[in-house]
């Protein structure tokens, strides 16, 4: 059964790269107005956000990025780094993050799903990243451990990061969304998988959440690619923070999952336009998966924020001399930390 959890032990951080979310708000209204939000508006943004009145918000502008953050750091929180301020400014337990260009998706019956609440299911019940479970998650309605699973692994580790996926337009990078323009993703798969630990993957921020006190400071907005853009293809900045916080789970013996719930992400962009931008961030993957996929961390190594010192260390002394801007991620990983810990003991209100 999962753990009951309270509506207040849970933040909705939104990154706004939209000025106008009257639609998206509304359309998450149902869903939303129970919970506190954190939107965090792009500082490159320079038009005023439109939000529609009747939720439990705080908004975030480049005033007060500015003010929490000052200019001794390397950490930057334009496009959709944005969101990693709202990661930073909270203090709940649970935080739960959406693009503001997803709307919530219908499930196989039609009926609207509550993201919100899958995922918090999913983070509140046991993951077993160290034995594979076919028959999908087996804490799900309708699932078991199957026969030959073994007994002594079947209380699981406690899930600190959920991925959602999404219907219409999949998380494919720039090359393949150019070859297939007109492919959606339409089908719904009703399941939640443990990733098997040591196993990397491609985690997206477009619609996740994860056990803030657990590893909040392992998800960090801290490679950014010479031309990156304000299109989703154009980044790589959640796939890093994406792999570090999967090497981090793996270490501290936590788990993550990944399937629903889903969300319906609106179409943005032309890959093809994306495609230059992006090339650097494809041909980059072949150094950095060996990289993570090789990477041990010490056991002295037992805080999220121990562990994503010795990733940085590693990263520059391995990627480092390969390409400067690993060189940069790590210190940036490094300024993130130092500006987790401070931030984590002062109070600030956006506008003060």
């Amino acid at each position: 059964m999962p753990i009951p959890i309270k509506d207040d032990e849970i933040d909705i951080v939104i990154g706004a790269l939209h000025s106008d979310l009257t639609t998206f708000m509304d359309a998450w209204r149902p869903i939303f107005s129970r919970f506190h939000l954190i939107i965090v508006k792009d500082p490159d943004l320079k038009e005023e956000l439109r939000i529609p009145e009747g939720f439990n918000l705080d908004v975030y502008k480049k005033l007060d990025i500015d003010h929490v953050v000052g200019t001794s750091t390397s950490i930057i929180f334009s496009g959709y780094s944005c969101r990693y301020f709202g990661y930073l400014v909270s203090r709940k337990k649970y935080i739960v993050s959406v693009d503001d260009d997803c709307l919530p998706a219908k499930d196989n019956k039609g009926f609207l799903v509550d993201a919100v609440a899958q995922h918090i299911t999913n983070l509140t019940t046991p993951a077993t990243p160290f034995f594979f479970n076919t028959l999908y998650d087996p804490f799900t309605e309708g699932a078991d451990f199957v026969r030959g699973y073994p007994f002594s692994l079947r209380s699981g580790v406690t899930c600190a990061l959920s991925c959602g996926l999404w219907h219409n337009l999949a998380d494919y990078d720039a090359p393949t969304q150019a070859l297939k323009p007109e492919e959606r993703n339409s089908r719904y798969v009703d399941a939640v998988l443990t990733v098997p630990a040591r196993t990397l993957m491609p985690i997206s921020g477009i619609n996740i959440a994860f056990n803030r006190d657990a590893v909040g400071p392992a998800l960090l907005p801290c490679l950014r690619l010479a031309g990156e853009g304000k299109f989703r293809w154009e980044t790589m900045e959640d796939i890093w923070s994406g792999m570090c916080v999967k090497v981090i789970c793996d270490h501290l013996g936590l788990g993550v999952k990944t399937g629903i719930p889903y969300v319906w992400r609106n179409d943005r962009g032309d890959a093809i336009a994306s495609l230059r931008k992006e090339w650097e961030g494809v041909k980059m993957m072949e150094d950095v998966v060996p990289f993570f996929q090789s990477l041990r961390l010490p056991q002295e190594a037992t805080t999220a924020e121990d562990c994503v010192v010795e990733v940085a260390n590693a990263v520059n002394e391995k990627l480092g001399p390969k390409d400067p801007m690993f060189a940069r991620a790590a210190k940036a990983m490094l300024d993130w930390v130092k500006l987790w810990k401070s931030v984590g003991v002062s109070s600030y209100s956006p506008g003060a």
